[in-house]
């Protein structure tokens, strides 16, 4: 059976205060005429696993915790992932499937391992700090087909979203964890709003809320699935950012994906519990 869809709940709008933009850097391209929902692979560039900058030095003791880290981490995933039961619930207008390039999307940090082993190998890029948390975690997402883009939406901005720009430009998806890499917890920054509005090319968010799971005592309560769970993914419709969207119109559609972000998390989080009913039938993932 195919995946869910039905039509957008009513937008609430948010309360939270916006973020400021940031004045300069990116700029509308020119003559972007909308975009392209599936290019080929032979339109775009040869795939790497990373982009951007040399990558900072570490310690020896830094590099065996790295390799520890990643190893670890790559296991958890790698072993639960099969066995969990996914299912996919999209609004009106959403990207039709996850192999629709390009997007601009965004997710919150919480469910970036359920995320991780569901978007594996569509070489989605991701930005990733230079911090070692930003390391090992870019590192990870680099066993299962993400391409990591080097900076942060709190530290390099504007380099990473320039990165993510070219990105985009060849055909690729990029995916923001919108309240990395510190929180606060469930704000959304900006950082997707600049880039759709530089590139012409849509934002969508997502969720996969987890029926069981071992929540970390993180500052975004990130969660560790426990096997055989049932998990939910709910993709929003497409948010578009007009090119010559100014300030007030930017805070405007800054709302609307904070709006998007938890409009789709309430809905995963209370239909969960019905994976594997007619209504949301599980996926091969």
């Amino acid at each position: 059976m195919a995946p869910v869809r039905d039509r957008a709940a009513n937008e609430n709008t948010s309360s939270r205060i916006p973020i400021p933009f940031p004045s300069g850097g990116l700029q509308p391209l020119r003559n972007t005429g909308g975009y392209n929902t599936r290019v080929s692979a032979s339109t775009t560039s040869p795939v790497s696993s990373e982009t951007s900058t040399q990558p900072r030095s570490y310690t020896l003791w830094q590099r065996f915790l790295l390799w520890l880290i990643v190893w670890a981490g790559f296991l958890v995933v790698r072993l639960i992932g099969p066995t969990l039961r996914f299912s996919a619930s999209y609004e009106d207008d959403a990207p039709p499937t996850l192999e629709t390039r390009p997007i601009v999307y965004a997710f919150w940090h919480s469910c970036i391992l359920p995320a991780m082993y569901l978007w594996r190998n569509l070489q989605i890029r991701v930005m990733s700090s230079d911090s070692f948390d930003g390391e090992w975690m870019g590192r990870i997402m680099r066993k299962f087909g993400f391409v990591k883009v080097r900076g942060s939406q709190s530290r390099g901005a504007v380099r990473a979203l320039l990165g993510m720009r070219r990105e985009l430009e060849q055909g690729w998806t990029v995916a923001f964890t919108i309240d990395g890499p510190r929180g606060p917890r469930y704000v959304a920054k900006p950082g997707p709003v600049v880039l759709a509005r530089a590139t012409g090319i849509p934002m969508a968010v997502f969720h996969i809320a987890v029926e069981r799971a071992w929540i970390l005592n993180t500052w975004d309560r990130s969660m560790i699935p426990k096997p055989f769970s049932r998990a939910l993914m709910r993709v929003s419709s497409k948010i578009p950012v007009p090119a010559n969207a100014d300030d007030s119109e930017k805070e405007r559609l800054h709302v609307e994906l904070q709006a998007a972000l938890e409009r789709v998390r309430e809905f995963a989080e209370a239909n969960v519990g019905k994976v594997g009913t007619a209504e949301f039938p599980v996926i091969r993932s």
